[in-house]
């Protein structure tokens, strides 16, 4: 027995030492689940000798900290220890001894947001044990006309509804969450408040009832002295009811008083309870209920078998029905539509509220498969009256029920729809299209849906095999005009979309803005402006592209294209596009001269070359198709003409080919003579005699004159 007693004794010191460490070890996570660091809170850092470290840190609302030196480290969710040892790394880098560096929490707080029918919204911050009512009082206070039993606590994508109303008459605090960091609070505003901000008057406010629960609530009205909506209370009955809205007025029908509940409408008779005085005949009234008090001049005929018959009848009115009475019967009672009945609309209003509509002419014709309505007692027929054509007033017609032809028709208008119609009735209705319409982009909308472009032009040629779009009542039908070309009306073209453009400028027939598709090309725009003038110069005509980022400039050899009808040459345009055609300028030699440099002597192309600033030597002569093999490209004379004698420049261009980073380039300017010489010397002495002769003589003329 010895042995097992010890057995026994080491198991039980073994089952203590585990309870033990369970104990100890859910402790410590109790502990740092209590320690960690949340946004608000505030953090002293004890590192002396620093004083940048002496005010306190607080973390904000990204759980963030500024650390000297170092900036922004993030804590949130990181015990005191942790984020000690993190700061303790950070800040290595920057400073020495950070082992003595301390990290203690001075306060937890709570940063919240409250939002809504409070008299400051905005970010608080209060306790870390703060509660909802501290956040509220922190914003100043929920304003009058706050709605207090709705209240919004947000958090994430999650949104808590709390009673802060039940909590206040109760001090029940287990009715009201408790708080974290970032939570946002928000505080509806009664409906009773409307939609206008107007200073809040309890009284008057209250005057029109005490519901803020729609749905909740019971509705009022008639020979009362106070109608309203008032909260329901399942203690008070009907009488109490009527007691709140003030009681009945001296011209009220006590004994025709009507409670609806549910749809079902219940007679009171307030004179037989008063004379009476039994509780057994009182209804209830249920949320939502409505009560009703007539005017005694104005009593509501009404009964467990009337139907009532509105609108455009002989005899409207309300009739009584025996046994199963069918609608062709009543609306027959009632002496059928009058002449001015629109019998494509009669409508039949349920008991219950739910709206139900008759084609009356359709079925007469055959070309409604719909069963005749029942109608029950409590029903109402409503036969309405039709749309005179004759009559300026369009509301006649609900936008359920019409479609709208905009654009380019001969008669755009509001026309009543029936889904017996098609399209092509719409537009024969609205007497066809206009002469300027463009049938090729006839567009439908509906409400809520992306537009639907049809072909009809493509439809009536065959080309098209799509059917018809089916229209139904509210949709909108556009038909768009041609754009007129520019040469006619110029207000027409400023109208035209420029995203759907392009210009044509400069020597052309009709220059100006053109409308532009992707199936036109080039030549299809060049003909609209009827062709390029004959002043045009047709080897320089620039197309400007703006679509790109950056705009791009294409020139064209249009005569080229006419030498040769390569459709290479012609660029492709696109919506946007500018075109200028230049003129040809007059030749004149002095103005070419000035502006231009001569290249003579051994070269594939010699002659007159256009030179700018931005030219050197070297442009010239790949201009001028470069040297031929009988160059004498060592001795390159480049004949500059100054105010009074010219001068020559010799350069050695075998030599800057060899070594071109230690030589330069000699310089050449508008109206120079560049001459390169053959192997055979005497040739180029005497061109060169020739041009300074004629130089000379051309200097005298320029002085004489």
């Amino acid at each position: 027995m010895q042995p097992f007693t010890q057995f026994m004794k080491g198991k039980l010191i073994l089952i203590k030492w585990m309870m033990i460490f369970c104990l100890a070890y859910t402790s410590v996570g109790f502990a740092e689940t209590q320690s960690l660091i949340r946004p608000g809170d505030m953090l002293s850092i004890e590192f002396l000798g620093e004083s940048g470290f002496d005010a306190p840190f607080p973390v904000d609302r990204q759980g963030n900290i500024v650390l000297p030196e170092v900036g922004l480290i993030t804590l949130s969710g990181l015990t005191i220890e942790d984020a000690q040892q993190l700061i303790q790394v950070q800040l290595s880098s920057r400073y020495l001894n950070t082992d003595k560096l301390r990290l203690t929490m001075l306060s937890q707080r709570l940063l919240v947001t409250v939002l809504g029918y409070v008299k400051a919204p905005g970010e608080v911050d209060i306790p870390g044990d703060g509660s909802l009512q501290m956040a509220l009082t922190a914003a100043g206070g929920i304003k009058p006309g706050g709605q207090l039993n709705k209240l919004q606590i947000r958090r994430g994508d999650d949104i808590t509804v709390v009673d802060y109303k039940q909590y206040l008459d109760s001090g029940n605090e287990s009715l009201i969450p408790a708080l974290q960091p970032l939570d946002i609070i928000f505080v509806p505003s009664s409906p009773l408040t409307g939609n206008v901000e107007v200073e809040f008057d309890a009284a008057s406010l209250l005057s029109g009832g005490d519901a803020a629960e729609k749905s909740q609530s019971v509705k009022i009205f008639g020979e009362v002295h106070k109608p309203g909506s008032f909260t329901y209370d399942a203690e008070q009955n009907i009488v109490d009811m009527l007691m709140r809205a003030g009681g009945v007025t001296r011209f009220a029908s006590v004994e025709q008083i009507r409670l609806i509940t549910d749809g079902d409408p219940i007679l009171f008779d307030l004179k037989d309870y008063l004379d009476g005085g039994s509780k057994v005949n009182l209804p209830l009234v249920a949320p939502g209920a409505t009560l009703f008090v007539p005017m005694k001049e104005e009593e509501v005929k009404t009964g467990n078998r009337t139907v009532y018959v509105m609108g455009e009848v002989f005899r409207p009115g309300a009739y009584e029905v025996k046994g199963e009475a069918s609608f062709f019967e009543i609306l027959a009672n009632a002496g059928g539509p009058s002449r001015f009945a629109r019998t494509r609309e009669i409508r039949i209003i349920r008991q219950n509220g739910q709206v139900s509509n008759f084609d009356l002419q359709a079925y007469t014709e055959g070309l409604s498969v719909a069963e005749v309505p029942k109608v029950a007692p409590g029903d109402a027929i409503f036969v309405p009256e039709k749309n005179d054509i004759n009559q300026t007033s369009w509301l006649k017609i609900t936008p359920d029920n019409a479609v709208h032809v905009i654009g380019a028709v001969t008669q755009p208008g509001r026309y009543e729809w029936s889904d017996e119609m098609g399209l092509m009735d719409l537009i024969a209705e609205s007497r066809g299209p206009a002469k300027d319409a463009d049938l090729k982009r006839l567009t439908i909308k509906r409400r809520n849906e992306a537009p639907v472009t049809y072909d009809l032009a493509a439809y009536f040629k065959g080309e098209n095999r799509l059917p018809l779009p089916q229209l139904q009542g509210g949709d909108s039908v556009i038909i768009p005009r041609v754009p007129e070309l520019p040469s006619g009306n110029k207000a027409v073209w400023t109208r035209q979309i420029s995203e759907e453009s392009v210009f044509v400028l400069g020597q052309v027939g009709v220059p100006g803005r053109y409308h532009f598709t992707d199936q036109q090309s080039f030549l299809d725009v060049l003909a609209a402006a009827n062709g390029p003038s004959e002043q045009a110069d047709l080897r320089a005509v620039r197309v400007i592209h703006r679509n790109a980022k950056k705009v791009q400039l294409t020139e064209v050899d249009l005569a080229l294209y006419f030498e040769t009808g390569d459709e290479t040459l012609l660029p492709a345009l696109q919506a946007g596009d500018t075109i200028f055609i230049p003129g040809k300028e007059l030749i004149d030699y002095e103005r070419q001269a000035s502006r231009s440099v001569r290249v003579m002597g051994s070269l594939n192309s010699p002659g007159h070359y256009r030179f700018n600033d931005d030219m050197n030597l070297l442009d010239l002569l790949a201009r001028a198709g470069g040297p031929t093999d009988k160059a004498n490209i060592e001795d390159i004379q480049i004949l500059h003409q100054g105010c009074c004698e010219p001068t020559t420049t010799h350069f050695n261009l075998k030599e800057y080919l060899d070594n071109p980073e230690n030589k330069l380039l000699p310089i050449v300017r508008s109206g120079d003579t560049v001459y390169l010489p053959s192997n055979d010397n005497g040739t180029w002495s005497q061109a060169m005699s020739l041009v300074r002769d004629f130089l000379s003589i051309a200097t005298l003329l320029v002085l004489l004159l």
